[in-house]
């Protein structure tokens, strides 16, 4: 099948003259190179009314027509709309809504379409600055070599490699403003669940009582943590949660990049400079419940919890 092309401005000039000249719709469309259907339509969509055709009133007729085609946007459908921006107030990323879409059986609303659908202001009170996560911001960070660790993350088990099972964690701590706190984050391998705690200060023994308080009750098979000064006392964190800790090379996120990404999504929340002093742990806990409750593209679109339950369930 030939690829449909529309008729150009000469090639209407072309066509009156023909018809002027009483020639038939066979005749014009051999000359021009299209099927006598073509030639059939044009004129009968674009004639005059006393049957004349005109080939300026024409193009004219034509271009009406084409802004008129412009498809409804999806996102202006009121279920759709309504939806996208209940998940939107959850902090749910575009391409979650639109999969998650999906998965309860609607068809066609594509992550590209709800973004432009918030540039273009299409959903009320809903902006990139407030409900996407990046908000147009880069940030590098960098660790620094400050202890001497036993295990590398090279010495890990293939397991642990692998996301083969729960309970082998990636923890950070999260920076407030000078004096102000930080947040200890550990991420599950596996379910990606967050566990998260305040500390008022990177001081080794209040990281380690931290470590403690927040994985109380947790089976802990390992935990790969970065070279920060903070992480002194591991050994003694080994032996309290009876697991093994391994550290990552200097200046390498990647090697923790679960726990990197969840640090990013608390950024939303809680942007540098917070003081999370002043903080209460139910604040924190109603964003880890919001994190632990987002579906997840490497879960293939559970979030943590339905994960750990469906794994629990078989």
């Amino acid at each position: 099948m030939q690829p449909y092309e529309h008729f150009t401005l000469a090639e209407r000039e072309s066509l009156q003259k023909l018809k002027q000249a009483g020639k038939s719709n066979s005749e014009i469309a051999r000359v021009l190179g299209k099927h006598r259907s073509t030639i059939g339509r044009e004129v009968k969509r674009n004639s005059n009314r006393d049957g004349s055709y005109h080939h300026w009133r024409a193009t004219v007729l034509y271009i009406c027509r084409r802004k008129k085609s412009v498809r409804r946007l999806l996102i202006t459908i009121p279920a759709i709309a309504e939806f996208v921006t209940r998940c939107l107030d959850q902090y749910w990323s575009p391409e979650i809504i639109s999969k998650r879409w999906k998965m309860f059986g609607g068809v066609g609303l594509s992550h590209s379409t709800i973004y432009r659908a918030i540039k273009k202001k299409q959903l009320p009170n809903i902006t990139a600055r407030s409900h996407l996560r990046r908000r147009g911001k880069r940030k590098n960070s960098h660790a620094s070599q400050t202890i001497k660790p036993v295990h590398t993350i090279h010495d890990r088990p293939l397991i642990v490699e692998q996301r083969g099972r729960l309970g082998d964690l990636e923890g950070d701590t999260m920076y407030g403003a000078i004096g102000k706190g930080v947040l200890l984050t550990l991420v599950d391998r596996q379910s990606r669940l967050l566990y998260s705690t305040r500390i008022a200060s990177r001081d080794s023994s209040l990281v380690k009582d931290a470590f403690n308080a927040v994985l109380d009750g947790i089976n802990v098979n390992s935990i790969t943590l970065d070279n920060g000064s903070e992480f002194a006392k591991f050994s003694e964190i080994e032996s309290q949660l009876n697991t093994t800790i391994y550290f990552a090379d200097p200046h390498s996120p990647w090697q923790r990049g679960s726990n990197e990404n969840i640090n990013g999504q608390l950024r939303f929340f809680f942007p540098k400079g917070t003081d999370f002093l002043k903080v209460s742990d139910e604040d924190l806990q109603k964003v880890v419940a919001l994190i632990n409750n987002r579906p997840r593209k490497c879960l293939l679109w559970l979030s943590p919890l339905e994960f750990l339950s469906f794994k629990c369930c078989t």
